[in-house]
């Protein structure tokens, strides 16, 4: 692929530290009440932001860095819940496509998680998903992938996680990833969405989320950074 101007966005300051950390000439801009952090990358550009929680303000950062920025090729990172039994704490799962489960018209003869003129399920990048996994095969690393469903909520409730599960198929949940895939599709910016399994069915009760973010921020930024690299050449 040829040199783009490429967005990186995670939902935590946790998420995109340590991209931030390797990057050259960063400078910090402020808009919207968030901040962006332009620089590069062994010389390709880069803009990074964090969005916060939630799909709002994943919509709100998505399209910032679109057509404010000027990006045109969108990377996110950041962590998920489980809900396949194939998953473990610490896996890595790519979204083939992503899905918003909180979104119900049904009441008007609609399937949930559609709207009109909208779709159930957005499909990501099979280019950037096939850089993905040849960066997987060469580090040595299991890279799974599959369905992604987001909503406005954090799901605790194991009835809840089976329906969701059924429903739309899917393998993982989080907060943040169909509102990027709503805005990179409707601007035709091509999108990739990276997760790292931080809860599952079978997770230990000495888990510490605290210690997990951190670690698997720097296999995460790690990984983003090599397709950076990928997409530049």
């Amino acid at each position: 692929m040829t040199s783009q101007k490429i967005a990186i966005m995670g939902a935590m300051p946790e998420e995109i530290e340590p991209i931030i950390d390797k990057l050259d000439n960063v400078q910090t801009s402020v808009y919207g009440d968030n901040k962006y952090y332009e620089g590069s990358y062994h010389g390709q550009e880069v803009v990074v932001a964090y969005s916060k929680i939630g799909k709002v303000f994943a919509t709100l950062t998505a399209t910032t860095l679109i057509e404010k920025f000027g990006c045109d090729m969108f990377l996110f990172s950041g962590v998920a819940g489980a809900i396949s039994n194939e998953l473990s704490i610490g896996d890595l799962i790519i979204a083939d496509g992503l899905c918003q489960h909180d979104l119900d018209i049904t009441a008007f003869g609609h399937p949930f998680g559609y709207v009109p003129e909208g779709e159930v399920c957005i499909p990501t990048d099979v280019g950037l998903r096939n850089i993905a996994k040849d960066i997987a095969k060469s580090k040595g690393l299991t890279l799974k992938e599959g369905v992604i469903a987001t909503g406005d909520q954090f799901i605790a409730d194991i009835e809840r996680k089976e329906w969701i599960k059924t429903t739309f198929r899917a393998d993982a949940l989080e907060m943040e990833g169909a509102s990027v895939a709503v805005v990179c599709n409707a601007l035709n910016i091509p999108f990739f969405i990276l997760r790292a399994i931080s809860d599952s069915a079978d997770m230990d009760a000495s888990f510490n989320f605290d210690e997990f973010l951190e670690s698997s921020a720097k296999v995460s930024a790690d990984f983003i950074l090599s397709m950076v690299d990928a997409i530049g050449q």
